[in-house]
């Protein structure tokens, strides 16, 4: 299953509400897992982004969805790299 990394920025209306923001993150969980998608790990950081998620989805089409979602709430805005395991990353370098 794909893994992304998710770096959101609170928008002024999610940084206004930020007292809700873990039961916000509570109900996207629950939200993403009804689509498939599963947040693996969630981190309040500091610095240029508010929270990284680390979230497996089965296809990008799928994690589009969720992402997308997510972001129409306006609450956070999203940036998304798509991240390739330990494994993959020497099969990839391998194969050069």
């Amino acid at each position: 299953m794909p893994t992304y990394i998710a770096l959101l920025k609170w928008t002024q209306q999610g940084v206004s509400k930020v007292g809700s923001s873990a039961k916000r993150l509570d109900a996207g969980r629950k939200a993403f897992k009804k689509m498939g998608v599963e947040i693996k790990d969630t981190y309040l950081t500091m610095g240029r982004y508010d929270l990284v998620c680390v979230i497996d989805a089965p296809d990008d089409e799928t994690y589009a969805k969720a992402i997308l979602g997510l972001g129409s709430q306006g609450n956070v805005s999203t940036e998304t790299l798509k991240a390739f395991s330990e494994d993959q990353y020497r099969e990839i370098i391998g194969s050069l």
